[in-house]
């Protein structure tokens, strides 16, 4: 037992939570990140939770790390030096896709297709082809595969996906070329489908493929580096990746598929806000990570996220399972702008980290919603212990000159500026509750993130939410939600089988293989077998529909009992997805087998506050000092200043109050009070109801 340290990597700032195993003292930190190269901030995050006070000699035991490396490879469209390799007669599969259109066909004469991640002479055609059963039609061509690599590279092309027609089925074409392009072109990055997603599909295979070895040159280089460094401060401490699916990998497996690198930061603060809110007493909760340039939500039931084997990453579709996140382009980075027709907007455009807000004295010269914040009166003198000084008088310049436009006081502008921000946030919630049958007042809010405080009640307002958890260090949550975390890996294969014609045996027999090496590649990852699980799930439909559903298979069942209990139960679960079912009307279809593998994971307890209930509330912290703060319905009022660390458990604050601690800062407004519990989870309630949500003060 010794010291693990848990550190997710974001665009501007590198958080760290360090525990101790033998002692239960947690440290949390943050140094900025360095997106050249991600190891440096990665390895000062690791120093500095070594070298500081409260855990200084104690011998590291465990790194554990998240990071948005690849995600941003993506948005920020580094595509140079891709490849493609095709089937012949399918050079054009990127250019066809599906035929959707965003928001209907209605908008396809103004839409403009996102950029290509491979342009057409940069997709090659080989010769050789597999029949969907898996059956050879045509043996692969070596010497035109050749040629053909050779003429990427004489491009320019150092990163090539191979996607061929039907190597779900049979991966035997792929497998070979791969092994040519080693052998040839070793400096050359390389993704088979038949790896990354063995699927049919073509389209969503090959994008899946392409976006895989994209980030394959800056994750398996950065992850690396920082092995090499790791080995020289530990004698074998394990160093584990997150992965979009809510569990890590070991380093080496995280580098050979990357693409499960993507969303692992916003994943891990899933974990992180189901453990604090399980603490609190809350199985059903609202996710909102609150960051410097958008916003991360989510829903959970029953201590239960919600996954996905389907997402957008931009405008690309990345099919790998992950948890179901939403983001919408909505943080403390985003921009206050006016449109065409003079109406305020807040983002998707942010000011990032350099040159960031106005009030952060870098050169920023557009309003933002932290500049909003800072006008209000909403944020301290400065942030991160006294790291960035504010400069308030540049940020109500700015947001005075917005206001002329619109005839209003700077603090006006800046609260409507917030109230459109928190707005676009409220969007994001709504598609993972209202779009799907969920009354968002039926759930806890966990609001984390630098930001999230700031817009937290905001928020709540609009939903009619009238509980808000705003757990410890929430600006370092997703560092956190790294230390709760189990080993995870995921399996598909293909099987399209309708009911009448299916064979039970085959079927359970395939679920049985992919079980087996899933037990066989937990193993690999250090967890014995008595702590490792196995999930079965189908991917089911009516036959003739496009798209299926996933029917869960319940613990321990048999996988030969499993294939009766998912035909019975595919119509439930359609019904409970759509609204309606055809038993005994429609053919079923199985089209995908999947197995999730989990190897338990020690977990750090937490230490919490032990406090006699007598004696909850008592020795009551004072407010250090007060803020001029406005709310619209208000003005300006004299608002009581507390430090989060001083608050007693149980004791109450009634708003309006501003609450401060390293990295975040809780708002409090009129008709919202906070009280810690004994794990220093904050909590909020609404002393408004549901009916009075929009007399809260905003």
């Amino acid at each position: 037992m010794g010291l693990r340290i848990a550190i997710d990597t974001g665009g501007t700032f590198t958080d760290v939570i360090a525990i101790n195993d033998d002692t239960g003292v947690m440290t949390a930190l943050k140094t900025p990140s360095t997106p050249a190269d991600p190891s440096i901030g990665l390895l000062n995050g690791v120093q500095m939770a070594m070298e500081s006070e409260a855990q200084q000699g104690t011998p590291l035991d465990m790194l554990l790390h998240g990071s948005t490396v690849a995600t941003n490879a993506v948005l920020e469209h580094k595509f140079a030096g891709l490849g493609l390799l095709v089937t012949s007669g399918f050079r054009h599969m990127i250019e066809i896709a599906r035929q959707s259109v965003p928001d209907g066909y209605g908008n396809s004469f103004f839409w403009v297709k996102p950029p290509r991640l491979v342009p057409l002479h940069l997709v090659r055609e080989v010769p050789g082809r597999m029949q969907h059963d898996g059956t050879e039609l045509e043996p692969i061509d070596e010497a035109a595969t050749l040629a053909a690599v050779a003429e990427l590279v004489e491009d320019g092309v150092t990163c090539i996906a191979v996607c061929l027609l039907h190597a779900y089925a049979n991966a035997e074409h792929e497998r070979r070329i791969g092994a040519l392009i080693e052998e040839h072109f070793p400096d050359v990055f390389v993704s088979l489908s038949s790896v990354v997603l063995p699927e049919y599909r073509e389209y969503e295979r090959a994008m899946t493929t392409l976006i895989d070895v994209l980030v394959k040159p800056y994750c398996k280089t950065y992850l690396a580096s920082a092995a090499r460094r790791i080995d020289e401060l530990s004698d074998d401490a394990p160093f584990l990746i997150m992965q979009s699916n809510g569990g890590v990998v070991k380093h080496s497996t995280a580098s050979e598929k990357p693409v499960t690198m993507l969303l692992s930061g916003p994943a891990a603060g899933i974990l992180g806000a189901i453990h604090m809110a399980n603490l609190a007493g809350y199985d059903d909760i609202l996710t909102i990570d609150v960051g410097g340039t958008s916003t991360d939500v989510a829903i959970i039931e029953q201590q239960t996220p919600m996954y996905t084997s389907a997402s957008m990453v931009e405008s690309y579709p990345v099919k790998t399972p992950m948890l179901d996140i939403v983001t919408v382009g909505s943080g403390g980075g985003s921009i206050a702008w006016t449109d065409p027709y003079g109406n305020l907007k807040a983002g998707p455009q942010s000011a990032g980290a350099d040159p960031g807000p106005i009030c952060y004295g870098r050169g920023g010269t557009e309003p933002t919603v932290t500049d909003a914040a800072v006008v209000l009166g909403r944020l301290p003198a400065a942030l991160i212990g006294g790291e960035i000084t504010l400069d308030v008088e540049a940020a109500r310049a700015a947001y005075a000159a917005l206001g002329r436009q619109y005839d209003m006081q700077p603090e006006e502008v800046a609260a409507g500026t917030l109230e459109i921000a928190a707005a676009n946030q409220v969007f994001g919630i709504r598609q993972v509750t209202t779009t799907r049958g969920r009354d968002p007042g039926a759930y806890a809010m966990v609001a984390f993130g630098g930001a999230g405080g700031l817009f937290a009640t905001e928020v709540a307002d609009f939903l009619g939410i009238e509980t808000i958890i705003s757990p410890p260090n929430p600006g370092n949550l997703c560092a956190l939600g790294l230390h709760v975390s189990d080993v995870k890996r995921d399996y598909i294969r293909t099987m399209v089988r309708q009911q009448q014609a299916a064979d039970t045996g085959e079927i359970a027999g395939a679920w049985d293989l992919l079980a087996a090496e899933g037990m066989r590649d937990i193993e690999a990852e250090g967890i014995p077998a008595d702590r490792i699980v196995v999930r079965y799930t189908a991917d089911m439909r009516y036959y003739g529909e496009g798209h299926e559903v996933q029917v869960a298979i319940p613990a321990d069942m048999a996988t030969t009992d499993a294939v009766a209990y998912a035909w019975e139960t595919f119509h439930q679960v359609h019904d409970e997805t759509f609204g309606f079912h055809y038993k005994g009307e429609q053919e079923v279809e199985l089209v995908n087998l999947r197995v999730q593998a989990v190897g338990t994971q020690h977990r750090p307890a937490i230490q919490s506050k032990e406090v006699a209930p007598d004696q909850e509330g008592t020795h009551l912290a004072a407010p250090f000092s007060t803020r001029k703060a406005y709310w619209r319905q208000t003005g300006w009022v004299d608002c009581p200043l507390y430090h989060r660390t001083e608050l007693a458990t149980g004791q109450t604050v009634s708003g309006p109050a501003i609450i401060e601690e390293y990295g975040s800062t809780v708002v409090v407004p009129t008709a919202w009070s906070a009280r810690p519990d004994r794990y220093e989870n904050l909590i909020l309630k609404t002393t408004a109801g549901k009916e009075g949500q929009d007399d809260a003060g905003h």
